[in-house]
């Protein structure tokens, strides 16, 4: 039976979503508060990624958080705020800082990575898009022995999840991307992630959603819900009042503020993450991550991006130089032939991501609220969990079996 159904977002997440709801029939509504054409779904690394099997939520992370917080530059940036819901949601963070989670997790960001991955494949032939997508693998570039042999370790822990992984020398980096000027002591190499240019999709994904009859309020903003039971009967924004049968939160790092509002207490904070993008001929020709750095390099379409960071520092889209630097620094201490430019480095742009505390997202619907399902908290994998979130939503909204197993994913999970 076709549904009304209103998406609360139209980011990437919104949009996978809301492609798989109208596929099946249903008339969506995509409500988002921006014009549609900024944030983390167009500034993020496009990487589809399998082999990021590890979460956020990692042995030592804590520990290296608490020491990096005198140093704004650094890789991760955890500002500490007497706020209630800051303090809840490092607290739980803590807690999954633990072996016993990572291996309970590791299988499941493995599989709805692969899903993913595969999707875009298919939305890609299906919907004859011309996207950029890519299948060149991934390096994770190590500049010293020490961290090589720690990146080497995860490669052992890949192969045995059946994800190929190898260990290249620096001479054999060097010659799969021989007119890059590289200073590594050598890489681990992936060849199960591929890579795209994000705004080529959004672009391409909401010209055909329109198309097929889907409606978008831009610059429009849910600012409460009208509840009956345990069922929101409508939307309320800043300029009208929507119903709906089925409501999608998929507002990343708003989703909890406006989760609070159904009394929902939704462990989310705002990861902010930047991008410098260059038009330089660099030579980098295969996705790399300068793994001492945490600075993530895609060779896009016309141009080379270069992205990284996590500060979480509530919600604000300030641009810190600072730390722009530092990703323009990582740039110019692996690959030696680039020096980005000041007009790059001014250009450069941010993007809020949602990090849950254990570094896996929320899919599903809430005990508290019949109708509403939760596609948000990916973190850094908004990118490249976006469809097969989107297909898991549909199938939860219609009632048919699930592609993958959701209990990790549940919203209510306790931490």
């Amino acid at each position: 039976m076709s549904k009304n159904i209103i998406v609360i977002g139209g980011g990437i997440l919104g949009l996978s979503c809301t492609y798989y709801l109208q596929k099946s029939g249903h008339q969506v509504t995509v409500i988002d508060q921006s014009n549609m054409d900024g944030g983390a779904s167009y500034v993020n690394a496009g990487y589809l990624t399998p082999s990021h099997i590890i979460p956020l939520s990692a042995p030592g992370v804590m520990r290296k958080g608490i020491k990096w917080m005198f140093n704004k530059s650094s890789p991760l940036y955890i500002k500490p705020r007497l706020e209630t819901d800051f303090l809840k949601w490092a607290l739980a963070f803590n807690k999954s800082c633990n072996r016993a989670h990572v291996k309970k997790a590791v299988p499941a960001i493995r599989d709805i990575n692969l899903l993913s991955r595969d999707l875009y494949s298919e939305i890609k032939q299906s919907e004859n898009f011309s996207f950029q997508l890519e299948k060149k693998g991934l390096f994770m570039l190590c500049q010293t022995e020490k961290m090589l042999e720690d990146e080497n370790r995860v490669g052992e822990l890949a192969i045995q999840q059946g994800l190929p992984a190898q260990t290249l020398t620096a001479a054999e980096v060097q010659q799969k991307m021989p007119d890059a000027k590289l200073d590594v002591a050598g890489a681990i190499y992936y060849e199960c992630d591929h890579h795209t240019t994000p705004h080529e999709f959004m672009i391409e994904m909401k010209t055909l959603l329109a198309e097929k009859g889907v409606v978008f309020l831009k610059n429009e903003k849910v600012i409460d819900f009208n509840l009956k039971g345990d069922k929101i009967k409508s939307v309320t924004t800043d300029k009208q009042e929507l119903k709906a049968d089925e409501i999608v939160m998929a507002a990343g790092s708003w989703s909890a503020k406006l989760s609070k509002k159904l009394n929902i207490p939704l462990l989310l904070q705002a990861g902010k993450g930047y991008r410098i993008n260059t038009k330089q001929n660099t030579g980098i020709t295969f996705p790399s991550i300068l793994v001492e750095s945490k600075v993530a390099v895609t060779p896009m379409n016309g141009f080379t991006r270069f992205a990284g960071t996590m500060e979480i520092a509530g919600i604000n889209s300030a641009i810190n130089p600072v730390r722009v630097e530092a990703i323009a620094n990582a740039a110019h201490k692996y690959f030696t032939n680039v020096s980005i430019t000041k007009n790059e480095k001014d250009e450069a742009q941010c993007g809020l991501r949602p990090v849950s505390p254990d570094g896996l997202p929320f899919i599903g619907k809430s005990h508290k609220c019949s109708n509403l399902t939760f596609a948000t908290g990916h973190a850094m994998m908004g990118w490249s969990l976006g469809p097969a979130t989107g297909l898991l939503v549909s199938e939860i909204i219609e009632g048919r079996n699930s592609s993958l197993n959701l209990d990790l994913y549940h919203p209510d999970r306790k931490f």
